[in-house]
């Protein structure tokens, strides 16, 4: 029997609405995601990254009549506006911010829902659907940002609270494994270094969820194999925390975190993608 959907209203996002002739060609040489295909109803994950190729931030685009929406984080969109109008130099492309309210309606089992602004999340289909002015399918039950969080985590999904801005490579934070760089298209800003770590294909560092027992973990406490350094804790849930892991020291390693074990999860996703 499927799972009751829940709806949560999330109000750490945001959207940036741009309009203009020019508005494709300047955010897709911009972000890690294709814009040249994407048509209304459309929606992708993306990112904006700093030169060197470091996470600013995270980003969805929504294909509009005209334009799209970025579902952008909430703390971070009047930063994300200033940055973006200063690569516009010329073109012709208005940037603001949007007042059309962000939500989640998850798991993602179950039929689409019916009720217009409703999109499938890109980056994993149990993730469920994010809805931009959409009201609740009247089976679901109301729930906060919080069990919207704590279900991807369960899924192994990182989010902004694990990379920052300015500290992680998109790679590490599995942005290639969940649909989040088309490698394919044309030069966007920090192409360089992500295509040559895409091209290496040797990634020492991903993040990965940890299980444990008890009181979650600090932040930044440090992943231990043995006297190793392993990684660190990045965010925590209960029961779970999302960690910076390295790859060839976790491999078969008995791990702990402030002297307690711990277990590295690696979700079905992960595994069918990276092996």
């Amino acid at each position: 029997m499927a799972e009751h959907p829940r709806y949560a209203p999330l109000a750490s996002r945001a959207l940036i609405g741009l309009e203009g002739a020019d508005w494709r060609d300047f955010l897709h040489n911009l972000i890690t995601q294709d814009v040249e295909s994407l048509t209304p109803g459309d929606i992708r994950f993306g990112a904006l990254l700093n030169p060197q190729g470091r996470l600013l931030y995270d980003l969805f685009v929504v294909g509009r009549e005209g334009g799209c929406w970025l579902d952008v984080a909430a703390s971070e969109r009047t930063a994300i506006i200033q940055r973006l109008t200063l690569y516009k130099l010329r073109a012709k492309v208005t940037i603001a911010a949007d007042p059309t309210p962000v939500s989640a309606l998850f798991p993602g089992a179950g039929a689409a829902p019916a009720e217009p602004g409703w999109f499938a999340d890109p980056r994993l289909p149990a993730l469920g659907w994010r809805g931009y002015g959409a009201t609740a399918p009247t089976d679901a039950a109301l729930a906060d940002e919080a069990a919207y969080d704590a279900c991807r985590l369960s899924l192994g999904v990182p989010g902004p609270a694990d990379w920052g801005v300015e500290k992680t490579y998109p790679i590490e934070a599995n942005f290639d494994l969940l649909a989040g760089i088309d490698f394919k298209k044309g030069c966007f800003v920090g192409q360089e270094t992500t295509s040559r770590m895409k091209r290496r294909g040797t990634v020492k560092t991903r993040f990965l969820p940890l299980a444990f027992e008890g009181e979650p973990p600090s932040p930044g406490a440090e992943v231990l194999a043995g006297d190793l350094r392993a990684g660190q804790v990045l965010s925590t849930g209960e029961g779970l925390a999302m960690a910076s892991l390295r790859l060839d020291r976790i491999e078969g390693a008995e791990l702990t975190v402030e002297g307690r074990p711990v277990r590295v999860i690696r979700p079905d996703w992960f595994e069918t993608a990276v092996g």
